[in-house]
Order: structure tokens, then C-alpha cells, then sequence
């Protein structure tokens, strides 16, 4: 079966190659980019097709020198060596043709707010925004502000891929520290919730107008004191689903209500694949829970400068880093885990 495997790897890839340099292609600017992604996506697997193909051929010419010249201690050894490199790369070609999440592609909708702790929770509610835009930088995406406040940020993360490495973000967030309002030295633990949706284009939800209740009203501030004089605040109410998305950050009130459908349309878009799905319990509601510290998916101890992540029992000890968006060894190990979970469901299926 893997000989079956690599073979469909090398002809797609190779057939891949001729189509991204092919002029017909390359005028039609969707196709392009469609072909462009499936070429990265199988340049990994491709790569270790062909070091399979060498430790095939070297395990090949060794077990032929050996039987023509009779038992040799390095060619026995050069044999296992092979055969080890062909166990592995088995596996690993078979994790990189896993089959991808569907949404793994898109941008993302990021909502964090502060669950369980009072004000220390909001507090680390903006630690975790800071966190997640600098990751977001650092691997070359385009974070977004879309509402930013009271202890609320909603921003967008752009780019292609953007959502196969914040997904792993949705869920409880717990700190373990020493609030900068605390007297007394003590620790305490607070969470705050993440929720990670996929960035929905039109063509991925329709919104019928008829079903929306918009209002506007006057942008409020700090205290609730008037911001401007206009009424530019935006209330969206999708009646069929109850989904209701307000939006003041900007000064216009056309600005303000194409964020509010931003929002909407992920929102409504991660319900449908919940509803789809139901039984991964993908909706927003298991991401974020309730926010009590019992739920959460990573524990941030500052006293330790410890990070764990539950799912997976990985613990690292570089805290400073990762509150500069260094998260690349969660996101790997978080990756590599549900690869195998994928491939494992594709087994047994």
C-alpha cells in the first residue's frame, strides 16, 4: 500500500509542477493561487516520497552485496539502517497525507474575554491579545482590530493557513500569578476565553438582508460618556439564529456594520460546521466554556515561567518567550497530535 501511496504522490506532484508553470493557469489568477496552495500543501509529502525512494534503493543494494559476497558487518548494519529510515518515513508520509481540515486554509475570527477572576481576568484577557497578534506577526499573518475594550478583543488574523494554527487556540486560558494590584505576594489564578473561528466569505454563508435587524445608535466610551455626536454604533440581530453582533469602534457607521457582518458570518458559519459536525462538539460554546478554572487547555504558571498545555501533557519552560509569540513548539506538537488522531479516525473508519 504505501508503494500505491507514493506513486499517486510523485504523479500529483509532478503534475502539479507542470500546471503552476503552465500560461493558462497562471492567466486564470484563482486557478493559480488553487494550484499554488495544493503544491505547497504536497511539497512535504513529496519530499519524503523521494527519501523513501533512496532508503528503498540503498536497503535494495545493500541486501544485493550481501548476498553476493557473503556476511559483512557494516553492510549488515548499512541493511538495518535502511530498513529503520523505511519504517519512519512510512509513517511520517502517511501522517503528511492526512486529510486536511476543510477550513485549515481561511482566515480567522478571534474573540478573547476574561472569564473567571474579576479584574485580573480582564487584565490577562490583553496579555493573551498581545500574545496572539505577536505570534500572529512573527509567522507572517495580518492581525486585525475589529473591536477592542472592556476587557473584550475581537481582531481578525489574514492569511492563508492563518486557521490551522490558531485553532488550537480556542478555549480557557489559565494564569497562575501574582496580580500587579496584590498587596500580599499571593498567587492568584485567573482564565480568560478564546474562541477561534474561521473567517467566512460570502460565498461560505449567505446572510439574507431580510432576516437582519440593524440599529444604530451613539457610540459610548469609558463611563458611558458620548464619543461623537453621530449615531455611527451598529446592533446586528440575526433573527433566525438569535446571533446578535454589536460594533462602535469606528467613526463611521458603514465601517462599523461591514465588521458587525464579519462577525456574524464567521459566527454563523462555525455554526453550521457544529451543526455538521456535532459530534466533534465543535460549536463556540465547548471552545470557550464557562471560563471556571477547571476547564481550561493551558495553564500559564509565571512563578515557574512554566507553560503546560493539558491536551496534549506538554510542558515548556521558556514563559517569557511564549508571551512574545514564540508559540511555534505548542502549535507543532498540537499539529503533529492531530494528524495522528486524523489518522488513526481514517483507520478505524
Amino acid at each position: 500500500m504505501i508503494e500505491q501511496l507514493v506513486e499517486q504522490i510523485e504523479a500529483r506532484f509532478a503534475e502539479l509542477g507542470r500546471l503552476i508553470t503552465d500560461p493558462q493557469v497562471i492567466s486564470d489568477r484563482e486557478r493559480y493561487a488553487q494550484v499554488g496552495r495544493e503544491y505547497s500543501q504536497l511539497e512535504p509529502a513529496a519530499t519524503l516520497a523521494a527519501e523513501w525512494r533512496r532508503a528503498q534503493d540503498d536497503a535494495g543494494g545493500a541486501e544485493e552485496l550481501l548476498s553476493e559476497m557473503g556476511e559483512d558487518a557494516e553492510l549488515r548494519d548499512d541493511l538495518f539502517a535502511s530498513r529503520a529510515a523505511i519504517d519512519q518515513l512510512e509513517e511520517e508520509i502517511r501522517l503528511a497525507m492526512v486529510e486536511q481540515d476543510p477550513n485549515d486554509d481561511k482566515g480567522v475570527i478571534v474573540e478573547i474575554q476574561g472569564g473567571a477572576g474579576g479584574e485580573e481576568a480582564s487584565l490577562w484577557a490583553g496579555d493573551l491579545y498581545r500574545l496572539l497578534t505577536r505570534y500572529a506577526e512573527r509567522r507572517g499573518f495580518q492581525p486585525e482590530p475589529i473591536e477592542i475594550g472592556d476587557g473584550k478583543y475581537t481582531f481578525a488574523i489574514k492569511g492563508d493557513g492563518a486557521y490551522s494554527v490558531f485553532k488550537f487556540e480556542g478555549g480557557t486560558h489559565r494564569v497562575q500569578r501574582v496580580p500587579a494590584t496584590e498587596s500580599q505576594g499571593r498567587i492568584h489564578t485567573s482564565t480568560a476565553t478564546v474562541a477561534v473561528l474561521p473567517e467566512a466569505e460570502e460565498v461560505d454563508v449567505e446572510v439574507d438582508p431580510n432576516d437582519l435587524q440593524i440599529d444604530v445608535y451613539r457610540s459610548s466610551g469609558p463611563g458611558g460618556q458620548s464619543v461623537n455626536t453621530t449615531d455611527s454604533a451598529v446592533r446586528v440581530t440575526h433573527k433566525p439564529s438569535g446571533i446578535v453582533v454589536s460594533m462602535q469602534d469606528e467613526k463611521s457607521q458603514l465601517q462599523n456594520r461591514e465588521k458587525a457582518l464579519r462577525v456574524l458570518r464567521a459566527r454563523l458559519y462555525e455554526r453550521a460546521i457544529a451543526e455538521q459536525q456535532a459530534e466533534l462538539a465543535a460549536d463556540r460554546r465547548s471552545q470557550v466554556g464557562t471560563g471556571d478554572r477547571a476547564e481550561k487547555i493551558r495553564t500559564y504558571n509565571y512563578n515557574e515561567r512554566r507553560v503546560t498545555d493539558h491536551r496534549i501533557k506538554l510542558t515548556v519552560h521558556n514563559l517569557d518567550q511564549v508571551l512574545e509569540g514564540q508559540l511555534d513548539d505548542v502549535t507543532e506538537a498540537l499539529q503533529s497530535d492531530e494528524k495522528r488522531r486524523r489518522l488513526e479516525a481514517q483507520a478505524s473508519a
